[in-house]
């Protein structure tokens, strides 16, 4: 195994050995950037973040985009219901991640 790989390794399970005494907002953050969860800053814009992506929208003003709250669930649980050839996966209907995580995130999205 290469250096970082391990490296990237240990970090995950230091991370997922601290996740039980994260407050959620924090328990969503890490989920955002989880390589095997939600690994949202891949695609998506950060704000001031330097290791975001460059091919999905900014995280800003979702409640505006997303009036509905159920809306933005479900377009964390299915795009493809709205928009069949989007990039962007199914995490709840491929279970990437469980209910409770996509609420998490809703819930962190929506302080943004």
């Amino acid at each position: 195994m290469r250096a970082w790989t391990i490296g990237v390794v240990a970090g995950l399970v230091l991370v997922g050995a601290l996740a039980a005494d994260l407050q959620p907002q924090e328990q969503a953050g890490q989920l955002m950037f989880d390589p095997l969860k939600g690994n949202c800053f891949s695609c998506h814009k950060m704000i001031l973040g330097v290791f975001s992506g460059n091919i999905a929208p900014l995280f800003r003003d979702l409640q505006k985009r997303f009036p509905h709250r159920a809306d933005l669930y479900a377009k964390i649980y299915d795009p493809t219901v709205l928009t069949p050839l989007t990039v962007m996966p199914p995490f709840g209907r491929n279970q990437i991640l469980s209910e409770q995580e996509i609420n998490l995130i809703v819930d962190y999205l929506y302080t943004q």
